[in-house]
C-alpha cells in the first residue's frame, strides 16, 4: 500500500458548516453503520477530512474493498501496530482507533491488485471485531466530540498553526501551500490533524494524535511534537550552514589560487609550487641516479604539479622526492690507497690486534690492484672492552672513508632494516638508507653493532632483511619499501661486532669473515692505558699531562688488583675514577701536580678487589684449577671433589649442564677402571659416595673443556695426592683416558696467566691454536701438551701423599 497522503483544503462555506455541525446531524447526514469491513494499513495512519490513495493487495483488504463497492459503504482504516507489513493480519496486530473512510474512486490494477481512493470521514473507535474471515470486520463507536471556541482553543490553535509555518519554512523539503493550507483551516481538531501529517513525525506518534479524541488534548500533543521536530531542525540547519561555509571557503580559496596562476603566467612569473617543483627537477638532474630511478623521481614531480598545494599528498610526495634528491647515488669518497699510512694510523689508534691490522692492510692492497675487488663484511668477535666499535672508526679513518654506525641490539622489527611503505602514516626509509643519507657518500664504512642481539617476533625477522643488505650477490641492488627503487650497497664496507657467535643466524654468520679479538694480556692493557687511556681521560676532564702522571706500577697494580676483564672497559673507568678525586682537589686549589704511585691507589680506589697470583694458596688433595670461556672472556674455576663413605653415589652440584655431568660420569668410570694402575683399591668405590662441586653455585656451567679437571680432582680424592696449585688444565677426556681438543684457547690462557698460572696444561691437538697466544703469554707459562690422562696426572699431582687424607 502507498503511504502517499495528500492534504486538500476545504472552502470556507464547507468548513463553516462542518464546525456548525453537531454530531446527531454528521450521524444522520452520513448514515455510518456501526459495524464496517475493516482495510489494515501499513505503514500508514489517515486522518478525517484527508484524501488519500492506497493500494490494496492482500487478500483480506481486497474482501473488504469489494464489499464495500458493492454495499455503498464506508469502511474502517486501522494502522497495524509496528509499521505492518505482515501477510496474514490478525486483530490483536491492529490498533482500536481508526479512521471511517468512504472510497470514492477505484482502479484494478494489470497485476491484480486495486488502486483506490479513500476520503477519511470521522474518527471511531472498535467495540470488538465480529468476523475475520474473508473480510475482517469490527463493530465500532463513531467519536467526534465537539468543542467550543474559547480564548484558550483559538490560541492553541494559532500557536499550533504557526508552530507549523516555522517548521515548514525549516524543512525544505516542505512546500510553502502546505503551512498556506493548515493556516486556512478554522477547526481546532482539523488543524492539530494537518499538523501531524508532517515528514518527520513517525507512524506511532501519528497514531497517537489519532487516538486523542479531545480536539484540545490534540493540539497541546501536536504542539509538543512540532516543537520538538523545529529543535532538531534548527540545530540541523546550523550544522549545514557550518558545513557549507568550510566548503565555500574552500571553492573560494581554489577559485583564488587559479586566478593568481593565471595571473602569474601572464606576467611570466612563477607560483610558489611552481618554484618549489622547477628546485626538486633540478635536484634530480643533480643527483645522478639512476636512469629509472629519475624516471620515477619525475613522473612524481609531474604528479606533484597537478595536485592542489591543499591536497595531504602533496607532504607525502615532497618529502619522498626530498629523500631521493638527499641520497648520495653517485656521491663516493676516494679511498686511501697508501699502506704505510694506513698502517700508521691503525698503531696509532690501538694497540696490538695484528690480525685485524693484516687483514685491513690486505684489502688495501688488493684494492690498489684491482679496482672490482668487492668489499670485504669483517665480523669482530670478542668481549665487551676490546675495541671492537672503534676499530671500525680506525678502519674508516685509514682508508679516508666516512664512518656510520648502526646498533641492532634489541631491533626486532624488519622495516628497521627495509623501511615501511609510503602507505603508512609517518612512514620512512629503514635504517641503512638513513646511515647513508647521514654519511653522505655511497661508499662509507658501515658498522652493524650487536649483531648477535638481533630478535625475532611477529613484525619479521631482521637478520632475514640483512641478507640482502650483506650479501654481495645481492646488495648491488637493495630494495627498500620507502624509496621503492634499488639502491646500490656494494661499496660499502660493513664491519659488524658480537660478543658471541654462537646466537648470530646461521645464514648470516655464513656471509661473515670472522675475526676473533679474545681480550688483551697484561702487558697489551698496560701499553693501552699509557698509550691511550691516560691521556683520553685527562683531557676530558679538563687538566693536562703535567698535571697528573701515573707510574708504571699503579697502572699495573689497577689492572691486576682492581680490574678482572678481558677488554679495558672497567680499566678505564678507575683511571677516570682517580683523574676525577684529583680534578677535584686541583678546582679547589689544594692540589698541586702529582704522579700516581701504586701506595697511593688504597687512597683513591680502596681496598684492592681481586688477589693477583696464584689460583690457589696451597697444594690441596681434591682440588684442581681449571679454565673456562665465557662471553666476557676467560677464567678459572676450580673442580672439588669429596668422597665420603655411605652409599655409592655421584653427586653433582654448582649449576652444572648436560656436558659437565657427562665429563663427570666419564671421569669417575675412567678413575674405577684404572683404580689398580693409580693405586687405588677398587672396594672403595663401593662403599664411598663421590661429590663433585664447581663453586660459584648461583652461575651456571656447561661445557666440554672440564673433563681431565674433574679426573685430576677425582684421582686426587682417592689416592690422597695433591694437585699442585700453579697447575690449570682444559680438556676434555674420554672412557679411556684420552684427551681431546677444545675451543678458546687463548681465552683460556689469557685468563690463566691473569691469575699467575705458571704450568698450562693443553690438549696436543691444540697445539696449533697456540700461534693465536701472545708471546708475552707462552713466554711466562709452561704449556705442556698432553694426549692421555697418564701426561696429565704426572705433571698435575704431587709425589707426596697428604698424611691425613692416605689415613682417611
Amino acid at each position: 500500500m502507498s503511504n502517499r497522503i495528500t492534504l486538500r483544503a476545504t472552502s470556507a462555506q464547507q468548513k463553516k458548516n462542518y464546525s456548525k455541525r453537531s454530531r446527531k446531524e454528521a450521524e444522520h447526514t452520513i448514515q455510518i453503520p456501526n459495524e464496517l469491513p475493516v482495510i489494515p494499513l501499513h505503514s500508514t495512519v489517515i486522518f478525517p477530512h484527508m484524501i488519500i490513495p492506497l493500494r490494496i493487495g492482500r487478500p483480506v483488504s481486497l474482501h473488504a474493498v469489494e464489499e464495500a463497492l458493492s454495499s455503498g459503504r464506508p469502511v474502517l482504516l486501522l494502522a497495524e501496530e509496528g509499521g505492518g507489513g505482515r501477510t496474514e493480519v490478525r486483530p490483536e496486530d491492529l490498533y482500536r482507533a481508526g479512521t471511517v473512510a468512504h472510497i470514492t474512486q477505484s482502479l484494478r490494477l494489470p497485476e491484480g491488485d486495486l488502486q483506490v481512493l479513500v476520503q477519511g470521514q470521522m474518527r471511531a473507535q472498535v467495540i470488538e471485531f465480529t468476523q475475520t474471515d474473508p473480510v475482517l470486520r469490527a463493530r465500532i463507536e463513531l467519536v467526534e466530540p465537539t468543542v467550543k471556541k474559547t480564548v484558550e482553543i483559538e490560541a492553541l490553535m494559532r500557536s499550533v498553526q504557526s508552530q507549523f509555518d516555522n517548521y515548514v519554512e525549516l524543512n525544505r523539503e516542505m512546500p510553502e501551500e502546505a503551512a498556506t493550507a493548515v493556516r486556512a483551516i478554522e477547526d481546532p481538531g482539523t488543524v492539530a490533524d494537518a499538523a501531524a501529517l508532517a515528514p518527520d513525525i513517525t507512524h506511532e506518534q501519528r497514531q497517537k494524535v489519532l487516538e486523542t479524541f479531545d480536539p484540545a488534548e490534540r493540539l497541546r500533543l501536536i504542539s509538543v511534537l512540532l516543537s520538538r521536530q523545529i529543535e532538531v531542525l534548527q540545530v540541523k540547519n546550523k550544522i549545514q550552514s557550518e558545513v557549507q561555509k568550510g566548503v565555500d571557503k574552500m571553492q573560494r580559496d581554489y577559485y583564488l589560487r587559479e586566478q593568481l596562476r593565471a595571473i602569474q603566467r601572464e606576467l611570466g612569473e612563477e607560483s610558489p609550487e611552481a618554484v618549489a617543483s622547477s628546485e626538486l627537477q633540478r635536484k634530480i638532474e643533480a643527483a645522478g641516479m639512476p636512469e629509472e630511478v629519475k624516471e620515477k623521481a619525475l613522473r612524481e614531480v609531474e604528479r606533484l604539479g597537478q595536485m592542489p598545494s591543499a591536497s595531504p599528498e602533496t607532504a607525502v610526495i615532497r618529502t619522498y622526492l626530498e629523500w631521493l634528491v638527499s641520497l648520495p647515488w653517485s656521491v663516493q669518497t676516494q679511498d686511501n690507497l697508501d699502506l704505510s699510512e694506513a698502517a700508521r694510523i691503525l698503531d696509532q689508534d690501538h694497540y696490538g690486534l695484528r690480525r685485524v691490522k693484516e687483514r685491513i692492510l690486505e684489502y688495501l692492497a688488493v684494492r690498489k690492484l684491482s679496482k672490482t675487488m668487492r668489499s670485504p663484511l669483517l665480523c669482530f668477535v670478542g668481549p665487551p672492552g676490546v675495541g671492537k666499535t672503534s676499530l671500525g672508526k680506525s678502519i674508516a679513518r685509514a682508508m679516508g672513508r666516512k664512518f656510520v654506525r648502526m646498533s641492532l641490539g634489541g631491533v626486532r622489527d624488519e622495516a628497521e632494516i627495509r623501511g615501511h611503505r609510503r602507505t603508512y602514516v609517518g612512514a620512512l626509509p629503514g635504517r641503512i638508507i638513513q646511515g647513508i643519507r647521514t654519511a653522505g657518500s655511497r661508499n662509507p664504512v658501515f658498522m652493524l653493532d650487536e649483531v648477535d642481539k638481533i630478535g625475532v617476533d611477529f613484525r619479521g625477522d631482521p637478520s632475514a632483511a640483512l641478507l640482502e643488505v650483506l650479501d654481495p650477490e645481492q646488495n648491488f641492488s637493495f630494495s627498500d619499501h620507502y624509496l621503492e627503487a634499488p639502491f646500490d650497497l656494494s661499496q660499502v664496507i660493513f664491519v659488524m661486532t658480537a660478543n658471541r657467535l654462537d646466537t648470530v643466524p646461521p645464514a648470516l654468520r655464513d656471509r661473515m669473515e670472522i675475526i676473533e679479538i679474545p681480550g688483551y694480556t697484561e702487558e697489551e692493557k698496560l701499553q693501552i692505558a699509557e698509550r691511550y687511556l691516560v691521556p683520553k681521560q685527562i683531557e676530558a676532564h679538563g687538566i693536562t699531562s703535567d698535571q697528573v702522571k701515573f707510574t708504571h706500577n699503579a697502572l699495573r697494580s689497577i689492572i691486576r688488583e682492581y680490574t678482572k676483564e678481558a677488554g679495558v672497559r672497567n680499566l678505564e673507568r678507575e683511571i677516570a675514577s682517580v683523574i676525577r678525586k684529583i680534578a677535584r682537589r686541583i678546582a679547589e686549589g689544594k692540589q698541586k701536580p702529582v704522579v700516581v704511585r701504586q701506595s697511593d691507589l688504597h687512597q683513591y680506589l680502596g681496598p684492592t678487589r681481586y688477589l693477583f697470583g696464584s689460583a690457589q694458596e696451597t697444594d690441596e688433595v681434591g682440588v684442581a684449577t681449571g679454565v673456562a670461556w665465557t662471553p666476557v672472556g676467560g677464567d678459572t674455576i676450580f673442580v672439588e671433589v669429596n668422597a665420603m663413605e655411605g652409599r655409592p653415589e655421584l653427586i653433582l652440584t654448582g649449576q652444572l649442564g648436560e656436558v659437565m655431568q657427562e665429563s663427570a660420569k666419564a671421569a669417575l668410570s675412567y678413575a674405577r677402571s684404572r683404580a689398580k694402575e693409580l693405586g687405588i683399591d677398587p672396594k672403595v668405590f663401593e662403599n664411598h659416595a663421590v661429590h663433585i662441586h664447581v663453586p660459584a653455585g648461583a652461575i651456571p656451567k656447561d661445557g666440554p673443556s672440564a673433563g681431565i679437571t674433574m679426573a685430576t680432582a677425582l684421582i686426587s680424592a682417592f689416592t690422597g695426592r695433591p694437585v699442585s696449585k700453579d697447575v690449570a688444565m682444559t680438556g676434555e677426556i674420554t672412557l679411556r683416558g684420552r684427551v681431546l681438543p677444545i675451543g678458546g684457547v687463548k681465552e683460556k690462557m689469557l685468563a690463566a696467566h691473569a691469575a699467575g698460572i705458571r704450568t698450562f696444561i693443553l690438549p696436543e691437538k691444540n697445539s696449533k691454536d697456540l700461534e693465536e697466544v701472545p708471546k708475552t703469554v707462552t713466554k711466562n707459562m709452561n704449556v705442556i701438551l698432553v694426549k692421555d690422562m697418564d701426561e696429565v696426572l704426572n705433571v698435575a699431582l704431587l709425589r707426596d701423599v697428604n698424611p691425613r687424607e692416605k689415613a682417611a
